[in-house]
């Protein structure tokens, strides 16, 4: 028999024990442009069957309020809130309504540990999301200003202001209704809010601020699309008062920053429960 020398042995062992338990290091986090794009073009992708009737729904119903408008309001400043508003209620539709109740869901059905097992900024999961489904309300937006304009004989040489309205509405609405969704209790109850969202969306933006007690009206001040309607409304007169069309936009660009902030400290908080 050929016997293993003692020292070999203790050497052995003493290796062993002095070996530290080193664990194998994870990999860095993404950084949050590339980790934002990757959750927008995924979004798109997953979104685009289910919800592209919907936008369908959401223009159909826009375009249907502004012909029932026709009928009371004749021209001034009232077609312009009207036309205005219908336009800014289709990003409301898809950006407040619908991203309400898909958080509410992956919530509910415990999609947030998914993106949280993610080496995924929490901002870009919100932004992503949010870009995704306020890019659907750009070609519907676009039709109803278009088709409003005919309606109401108003001209269309200032719709270009659309390309500042759509993104900054969108991202005070799209914060909100993500907000919205991550802080309900049940997806039922996100349901419900962003369903009550997109109504004072649609009572407080279409209705002409003049013909609105004057409660509803500091309620409507309250509301992160009325900025964008009336930036949108003021291009419609004959001379605009661009000053004032920058400072709404300004006022929705600081609400959007922070009810994304808000969504985003929401989905933090709804992820580690």
């Amino acid at each position: 028999m050929s016997a293993v020398p003692l020292e070999a042995v203790v050497r052995a062992e003493d290796e062993r024990v002095a070996a530290p338990d080193v664990a194998a290091p994870l990999g860095a986090r993404a950084r949050m442009f590339p980790a934002l794009t990757a959750v927008y073009r995924a979004q798109l992708s997953r979104a685009r069957v289910a919800r592209i009737p919907l936008l369908f729904v959401a223009t159909f119903q826009s375009v249907g309020i502004m012909i029932l408008m026709r009928g009371v309001v004749d021209g001034g400043s009232e077609a312009h809130a009207v036309v205005a508003g219908s336009s800014v209620l289709v990003v409301a539709f898809v950006a407040l309504n619908l991203l309400a109740q898909y958080f509410g869901q992956l919530r509910g059905d415990g999609g947030l540990d998914h993106y949280a097992t993610l080496p995924v900024p929490p901002a870009a999961v919100v932004l992503g999301a949010a870009a995704a489904y306020a890019s659907f309300t750009v070609p519907g937006t676009i039709v109803t200003a278009v088709v409003g304009c005919g309606l109401f004989g108003l001209p269309l040489t200032h719709l270009w202001v659309l390309a500042a309205v759509i993104p900054l509405s969108g991202a005070a609405l799209a914060g909100l209704g993500a907000a919205l969704g991550l802080l309900a209790p049940r997806p039922e109850l996100a349901t419900l809010l962003g369903q009550m969202g997109m109504s004072a969306a649609l009572l407080l933006g279409v209705l002409p601020a003049e013909r609105m007690p004057g409660f509803l009206q500091y309620a409507r001040d309250l509301l992160p699309s009325t900025y964008g309607v009336e930036a949108l409304a003021r291009t419609f007169g004959g001379d605009p008062d661009w000053g004032a069309v920058l400072l709404d936009l300004g006022v929705c660009a600081a609400v959007g920053v922070v009810s994304l902030a808000v969504a985003t400290w929401a989905y933090r908080r709804a992820a580690v429960r």
